[in-house]
């Protein structure tokens, strides 16, 4: 979601220096605007495909992020959120959840992401993904 749907920008002040503060950065994920050229890929998609929203956010989040969704308005069926005391990358995370799905009968046929490493395990895993480019991995 950050940096594909969820313009994270004004949150990144939190991840600079030498002390990071992923708390504060995903307590003020409501505060996000949309990102606004990413809605119109969403509403060419096939109305039979389920959207599903995987995100290295962490689970106590979870309302904030229905909230944002809620306000935007964006079309989504699943939010897989990272599991409480998840603390690894978001790629190992996104990567183990791909087969979670593909077991729960739910085929990923397509990829949006922001950081090129991730892009690139999804498509190692079989996935074409789309790079959005956010300007937050360089």
């Amino acid at each position: 979601m950050d940096g594909v749907l969820a313009d994270a920008t004004g949150r990144q002040h939190h991840l600079t220096g030498e002390k990071k503060d992923w708390d504060a950065f995903f307590e003020a994920c409501d505060e996000d605007p949309l990102v606004q050229d990413v809605v119109p890929l969403l509403e060419l998609l096939d109305r039979d495909l389920r959207i599903v929203l995987l995100t290295g956010r962490p689970t106590r989040v979870r309302e904030q992020t229905f909230e944002w969704l809620k306000t935007h308005k964006l079309r989504w069926d699943l939010l897989v959120m990272r599991p409480r005391g998840d603390y690894s990358a978001a790629r190992s995370f996104k990567q183990a959840t791909v087969p979670e799905l593909r077991s729960a009968g739910l085929e990923p046929v397509l990829g949006f992401e922001d950081d090129l490493r991730n892009a690139e395990m999804f498509r190692e895993s079989g996935v074409p993904c789309v790079y959005i480019h956010s300007g937050y991995y360089l």
